[in-house]
């Protein structure tokens, strides 16, 4: 029984793994690539979210809800990136922090104006409903199965995007040195324009996978896009394979640890001092693991080489 918790909980932090680098891989090249910091990358996947609601609503299909929420999360991206982040890259970070902030509180409270602030709730596609058995007496959500295919899906067309096409050669090229990129003659400001509306619609799409298992609300992306600039700090700013790897291991450090850090304390204490000290050691668990790895690997597991 015990095993079977483990397996649960190791399914889990892979889902939320997968989730976190389809937020982490857009922010870690919009940092990486233009050295810009986008607080509001979280809000671009609650957008996904909300446009999934609203296209399946409309549609009556999740699956073409899906469809249509990703180019309208591509064109939500092209759009800020245009009125408003473009004006900001020229900027110091301090800058770019209070005008991203700012977005942030102005579209929480735009899609509040829109949906309104009640949750709402995407139905889960009638063929990905159910379980399904994966060991003798053991069945897991298979909705849940998809998010991680899916996730790992756009890892391995991305890793093909950047390592093996002449626009992903580019991509690393600015991470390494865009103004280099820029004297030989490459449109920076419209690679720019290219990495961040990919971003947005990796955030987006992010949004729109989990908004059958997860409420869709105004601020849904605000605590993942921290453990968003925790996974590409830990993975090395600029890095797919950092954020990926990163993701995966906050998601499973995260999940083991809220939900057996108390057991493993019982192993050396007692009952009531375990459970306390557990509740507060594991949200700590992840910033923990990045400042040892600050400490032993300043530029992350994976640094871009500069």
């Amino acid at each position: 029984m015990y095993a079977t918790l483990i397996l649960v909980q190791t399914l889990n932090g892979l889902q939320l793994g997968i989730i976190l680098f389809l937020i982490a891989a857009g922010l870690t090249l919009v940092f990486g690539v233009m050295d810009f910091i986008n607080l509001a990358h979280g809000v671009q996947y609650m957008l996904g979210a909300y446009f999934a609601y609203e296209f399946t609503t409309l549609t009556g299909s999740f699956t073409l809800g899906l469809l249509m929420a990703l180019p309208a999360a591509l064109l939500a991206g092209l759009v800020l990136e245009a009125f408003i982040f473009r004006h900001l890259y020229d900027r110091d970070h301090l800058e770019q922090v209070l005008a991203t902030f700012g977005v942030i509180l102005f579209l929480n409270q735009g899609v509040k104006v829109v949906w309104g602030a009640s949750p709402l709730f995407v139905p889960v596609p009638d063929w990905l409903q159910g379980s399904i058995e994966i060991l003798p007496g053991f069945f897991y959500p298979i909705y849940r199965l998809a998010i991680i295919a899916a996730g790992l899906g756009v890892a391995a067309l991305l890793y093909f995007l950047v390592n093996h096409t002449r626009a992903g050669m580019l991509v690393r090229a600015g991470a390494s040195n865009a103004t280099m990129v820029a004297a030989l003659g490459v449109d920076i400001r419209f690679l720019f324009m290219i990495v961040f509306g990919f971003g947005a619609m990796l955030a987006g799409f992010a949004g729109a996978m989990v908004a059958p298992i997860l409420s869709v609300e105004p601020g849904m992306g605000d605590n993942l896009l921290i453990l968003a600039f925790v996974v590409i700090v830990i993975g090395g700013i600029g890095s797919i394979r950092g954020a990926f790897i990163a993701a995966l291991l906050i998601g499973l450090v995260d999940t083991l640890g809220r939900g057996f850090s108390t057991d493993l304390l019982r192993l050396v204490m007692d009952p009531s001092a375990a459970s306390q000290t557990g509740r507060a050691i594991a949200p700590m668990l992840t910033y923990i693991l990045m400042a040892l790895v600050l400490v032993f690997r300043p530029s992350g597991l994976f640094p871009v080489k500069k």
